[in-house]
C-alpha cells in the first residue's frame, strides 16, 4: 500500500507525493534553547526522528533540517537572571539539547541552523514582505499584515474575526490591527540586536522558521513538522507570511503530535510533575523511554507513568532475552545436520510458521508505517515475531532444517527495531562468564584451554555423560558448582546451556 499521511492542512489522510520523487525535504521546529528540554518536547522530537527513519528506510533520501531559535524573549529573560549574556545561555543549552537527543538515540538533522546566523535571510523575507504591502513598519518595528493574507486561519481552521478574543494575540498598540504580528522588533538596551533596513533590531520568532526552511529545501517543500502546540499561531504566522512572500505554497503536508501528559494530568511545574529528560535518562534506559512512547500513535495525546515505563523495560528485556535464545540457536546449530527424527512433520510445521510469522510481521509493520506513521501497530506486529520465535526455540528448532526460519526471524526482530530507533543491548551468554569457570572446567572436565565458552561446553558434556549413566552426583556437582558462580543450566528442548542467573 502506498504511504499514507494525516496532513494537519487539509484535515484527511492523503497519499505522500513528494516535489522530487525519491527525496524528501522535512522541516521540524527545534527547542527554543533558555532551558533543559521536558520529555513533552522529547516526545515530539522522537516521534519525528522514527518518521524520518522510516523514510529513509523506505528508499527516500531525506534533507531533515531542524533549528535551533537561539534569540527570544525567553532567553534574554534566563540571560538577565543568571547573570550572563543571551549567547552564553543560548550556547550553552544548545549543547545540551544536542547531547541529551543523542543520549535518547535521536538522529542529528542533516542541517542545524541557528536563528542567529541566519538573520540575512530572514531580512530578505521581510523586506519581501514589505514591498508587497504585507507587512508594514512603526518605530523600527516590522508587523504581518493578517488582514492582507486571505487565506489566513487556513492551517488552524480558525476565523479570523473570532481571533480578537483568542488569549494567544500579542498586545501592542502600535500596530493597525490586534492580529498582526512581529517581524521584526527594534532594539532594546540591554538586548542583543543586528542592524536591518528599518534600525537595530531583532527577528520575532515566527519569521526564523519561514526563513531558514525556505533556505535550505526550497519551497515548497515536503513535511513541516511540530507539536500541537505550534499549530497556532506559530505555524500559521510561518505559513502566512511563507506564502504571502513567495506565492509558491510553503510545506506540503503538515505533521502535528500530540501531547504529553504525567499520570493522566497536564505536566507543570506549578503541579510538581515537571520531568525533564535529562533527569529520566538518569533513571531509565533511553531505549525503554523510545519503546514506551512508540506504543502511542504520534498524534494522540500521549500518557507517561512510572508504572508504564517499568512495563516498556520489560518488555525491551524480553525482546532482548528472545535475541539471545535465536542468537544461541544458531550458534549451537552451525553446520550441523538435523538428525533423521528432526525431520518430522511437527518439527517442518514449526519451521514454516516460523517463516510464515516472520513474512507477516513484515508485512504487518510496514502497512502500519505506511498508515500514517501507527507506530503502536508496527510495535505488536514486532513483539508478535517475539512470541513466535521463543515458542520455536522451545518447541526444539534445531540443526540446519530450521537455521533459515531462526536466522530469518533474528534478522528482522533486530532489522524492525532498528527502523524505529530502538538499538538492543545483547550480550551473549558466553561472554558474561566468569574466568572461575576455567578452574571448574579443569577440576570437573579436564579442559586444559583457557576458553571461558568451552570450558562451559565441557562441563555441559561431562554433566550429560553423568545423566546418561545415571551417575547424579557427579551431574549435581556440575549444576550446584556452576550455580555458585551465578550461572544456571538451563535444559530446554534445542539443548542445555548456560546463562547468569
Amino acid at each position: 500500500m502506498p504511504l499514507r499521511i494525516y496532513n494537519t492542512l487539509t484535515r484527511r489522510k492523503q497519499e505522500f507525493v513528494p516535489v522530487t520523487a525519491g527525496k524528501v525535504g522535512f522541516y521540524i521546529c527545534g527547542p527554543t534553547v533558555y532551558n533543559d528540554i521536558h520529555i513533552g518536547n522529547a516526545r515530539t522530537f522522537l516521534s519525528f526522528d522514527v518518521i524520518r527513519r522510516y523514510l529513509e528506510y523506505s528508499g527516500y533520501q531525506v534533507t531533515y533540517v531542524q533549528n535551533l531559535t537561539d534569540v527570544d524573549d525567553k532567553i534574554i529573560n534566563r540571560a538577565h537572571q543568571e547573570g550572563r549574556s543571551a549567547a552564553e545561555v543560548a550556547a550553552d543549552y544548545s549543547e545540551a539539547f544536542i547531547a541529551v537527543m543523542r543520549d535518547l538515540g535521536v538522529k542529528d538533522p542533516s542541517i542545524r541552523p541557528r536563528a542567529t546566523e541566519e538573520i540575512p535571510a530572514m531580512l530578505e523575507v521581510i523586506s519581501c514582505l514589505i514591498e508587497q504591502d504585507h507587512a508594514y513598519v512603526v518605530d523600527g518595528n516590522v508587523y504581518f499584515a493578517v488582514r492582507s493574507y486571505q487565506p489566513y486561519g487556513q492551517l488552524s481552521g480558525r476565523d479570523v474575526e473570532q481571533l480578537l478574543s483568542g488569549a494567544r494575540v500579542e498586545a501592542d498598540e502600535r500596530k493597525r490591527d490586534p492580529l498582526d504580528f512581529a517581524l521584526w522588533k527594534a532594539a532594546k538596551p540591554g538586548e542583543p540586536a543586528w542592524e536591518s533596513p528599518w534600525g537595530a533590531g531583532r527577528p520575532g520568532w515566527h519569521i526564523e522558521c519561514s526563513a531558514m526552511s525556505s533556505r535550505y529545501l526550497g519551497l515548497p517543500f515536503d513535511i513541516h513538522a511540530g507539536g500541537d502546540d505550534l499549530v497556532f499561531p506559530h505555524h500559521e504566522n510561518e505559513l502566512a507570511q511563507s506564502d504571502a512572500c513567495s506565492h509558491k505554497g510553503f510545506a506540503n503536508y503538515w505533521l502535528h503530535g500530540g501531547m504529553l501528559t504525567i499520570n493522566k494530568e497536564k505536566m507543570a511545574k506549578s503541579e510538581g510533575n515537571y520531568l525533564l529528560l535529562k533527569d529520566v535518562l538518569q533513571q531509565v534506559r533511553p531505549q525503554a523511554l523510545r519503546l514506551l512512547m512508540l506504543q502511542t500513535h504520534y498524534r494522540s495525546p500521549f500518557d507517561y507513568s512510572v508504572e508504564r515505563l517499568q512495563e516498556a523495560t520489560a518488555a525491551l528485556e524480553r525482546v532482548e532475552s528472545a535475541i539471545r535464545n535465536l542468537s544461541w540457536v544458531l550458534k549451537s546449530t552451525a553446520g550441523v545436520p538435523s538428525a533423521p527424527n528432526d525431520i518430522s512433520d511437527t518439527n517442518v510445521s514449526w519451521t514454516a510458521d516460523l517463516l510464515a510469522k516472520t513474512e507477516q510481521a513484515r508485512q504487518q509493520f510496514a502497512e502500519a508505517m505506511d498508515d500514517d506513521f501507527n507506530t503502536a501497530a508496527a510495535v505488536a506486529a514486532v513483539f508478535e515475531l517475539v512470541t513466535a520465535s521463543n515458542a520455536s526455540v522451545q518447541n526444539g528448532i534445531r540443526g540446519d532444517t530450521h537455521h533459515r526460519a531462526v536466522d530469518e526471524a533474528l534478522a528482522t526482530i533486530i532489522e524492525l527495531l532498528s527502523v524505529l530507533g530502538v538499538s538492543l543491548k545483547v550480550v551473549e551468554a558466553d561472554a558474561a562468564y566468569p574466568p572461575e569457570v576455567l578452574t571448574l572446567a579443569r577440576e570437573l572436565a579436564a579442559y586444559p584451554g583457557t576458553n571461558a565458552a568451552e570450558a562451559v561446553d565441557a562441563l555441559l558434556a561431562v554433566r550429560a555423560e553423568a545423566r546418561a549413566a545415571k551417575d547424579w552426583p557427579r551431574a549435581d556437582a556440575v549444576r550446584d558448582r556452576l550455580a555458585a558462580l551465578g550461572l544456571v543450566i538451563e535444559d530446554t528442548a534445542s539443548g542445555a546451556r548456560v546463562v547468569q542467573k
